[in-house]
Formats: C-alpha cells, structure tokens, sequence
C-alpha cells in the first residue's frame, strides 16, 4: 500500500511529523508492505536564498511578527523536535529557495533514496545550518547517501525534475493538502500535520485493512499432484 508524504525541506513540522510516522510504521505488524513516496511542496515559492538573513528576521518580515515572538516560536518548535529526538540549531538555519533541494529529491527517487535524501536534507537545515539551495551542498548531500555526484551535478546544472516538483505541488491541491506535511494513505485517507503515533497507527490500520481486502493475497501451491480440472480434464 502506498503512503504518500508531501512536505518542504523548511518546514520543522515536517521533520518532527517525519519521525512522528516513523514511530507509527515501526509498530505496524505489516510494514514490509507499505511503500512510502515523498512529495514535492513549496510553503513559499518566491522566497529569495538569504544566507546572511536569520530565520527569526525572514519570519518577522513574512508573518508580521516581532524578532522576540519569532524566538519564542523557533525555541517552541526546537522544544517540539527535542521530545523526538532531533535537534534544532534555528539560528544557524540559512534562508533558502527549496525547489532545487526538491528536484534533488526527484533524482534521488528514481534511485530508490526518496526517504534517505528528506532525511539528509532536514537534517542538513535543522541541525547542520546548510544552505540547502546550493548545488555544492546538495552534491555533497547526495554523495553521503550514495548517488553519483557527476550525475546529481549535471541534474541540477540544467532544469530537469522541475515538472516532476511542479507535478507533486499541482497533486497537493487536488487531494486538498493547504499545509505540511500531509500524508496520504492509499489515496482514501489523510493525515495533515505533525500528529502523535497514535494517530498515524490507527490511520495505518484502517487504511491497510481496506487495502488488503480489495487486494488479497493469493494462496501459494506448496505441492501439486492429480487434479481434475473445469474443462474436463484429470491427470
């Protein structure tokens, strides 16, 4: 069964509802039957990379916020990601565009290294300070998780997985996804936002248990011997 993940490399509820599901997946006695496939979302499409420009200075200019309250929600949401384990470095976060990091996501999906290379990236903003927009950075991201730097290089030089990432962000319009992360399980359920374990499991059990009885598994012929068969004949 497949569970698609649409999320922004600059978006911490992303990297904490990641870590959220994957609680969840650990406990779910299929899990060896679901596919897991990350989706392409920008929160802001027309953000200018900004290396010298703090988080707390870009969201005070986009959201209207103070400096101070923008702290106060960076310390929160830092306190959010602690309880799960990730550590948050908010002032070291660089101001980035994220769609060339999203067409990185797209090569490294055809490699079968979708979920390694969101991992790499959120890691890479939120805890290491990297700017993710810079394709030396993305390069070296992709190297560590095994992908051919010549190859990702040439990608990101030139244009292509831009419908790829375009595609993905037309999808989360017409499955209703206004915010992320946003989980969709099986293209009949969804789950928006960092939600408990909890919730995801129950979320799993219900989809999967639907999943598997329009899609039953066949009986497997341990040993053949004399049968007869609708057309009349025995052997």
């Amino acid at each position: 069964m497949k569970i698609e993940i649409w999320s922004d490399v600059m978006c911490p509820f992303c990297y904490i509802g990641k870590r959220k599901f994957e609680k969840a997946l650990d406990q779910f006695p299929q899990k060896d039957k679901i596919q897991v496939e990350w989706k392409s979302f920008q929160l802001n499409p027309q953000m200018k990379t900004e290396p010298g420009k703090s988080i707390n200075e870009y969201l005070a200019e986009v959201k209207g916020w103070t400096p101070d309250y923008a702290q106060q929600m960076n310390d929160h949401v830092t306190g959010l990601a602690r309880e799960v384990g990730l550590e948050y470095n908010m002032d070291k976060a660089v101001v980035a565009n994220s769609f060339d990091a999203h067409r990185f996501v797209q090569f490294a999906k055809t490699k079968g290294l979708g979920d390694a290379v969101e991992e790499q990236l959120f890691k890479a903003y939120f805890t290491d300070g990297k700017d993710t927009s810079n394709l030396a950075t993305l390069v070296e991201l992709g190297g560590e998780i095994g992908l051919d730097a010549e190859e990702l290089k040439k990608v990101l030089e030139g244009t292509r997985f831009s419908d790829e990432v375009r595609k993905d962000i037309y999808e989360a319009q017409q499955v209703g996804a206004r915010g992320v992360p946003f989980f969709v399980l099986d293209r009949k359920y969804a789950v928006s936002g960092a939600q408990q374990p909890e919730t995801f499991l129950g979320a799993l059990e219900q989809s999967f248990g639907e999943w598997q009885k329009a899609n039953p598994e066949p009986l497997v012929t341990f040993a053949e011997g004399d049968t007869c068969t609708t057309d009349g004949e025995c052997n």
